[in-house]
């Protein structure tokens, strides 16, 4: 029984063989495959790297929108600083930490608040 067994085994998996070479000798099929497999991994175009191109595009469009933003903000600022002469003092108290003859100014470091 255990012959009959593998001798029917053998003659199925040499229909399928058969059936897998004559998928194989198709050369549209083989054409096709090659196609495909060519396009989606080996191509420059491919699709792994559209999607990577497509997720930088979008991370600069905003990091544009971040920085437009910031240049109308600079420019709101710029031309407070060229009209208003409080703004001028403000700024350079803050940025440059100026102070007049009769003022102290104590200057507290941000890394002191956190310990």
């Amino acid at each position: 029984m255990v012959s009959g067994l593998s001798s029917v085994v053998k003659i199925i998996s040499m229909k399928i063989a058969k059936q897998i070479l004559s998928i194989l000798k198709n050369k549209y099929l083989v054409a096709g495959v090659v196609f495909f497999i060519w396009m989606f991994w080996f191509d420059p175009k491919d699709i792994p790297s559209s999607i990577a191109r497509y997720n930088k595009d979008k991370e600069l469009q905003k990091s544009d929108k971040h920085l437009k933003e910031l240049i109308a903000d600079t420019k709101k600022e710029e031309l407070q600083l060229k009209t208003n002469a409080q703004t001028i003092e403000r700024y350079a108290r803050e940025n440059y930490l100026m102070k007049k003859d009769n003022e102290d100014l104590f200057v507290i470091a941000p890394n002191a608040l956190s310990k």
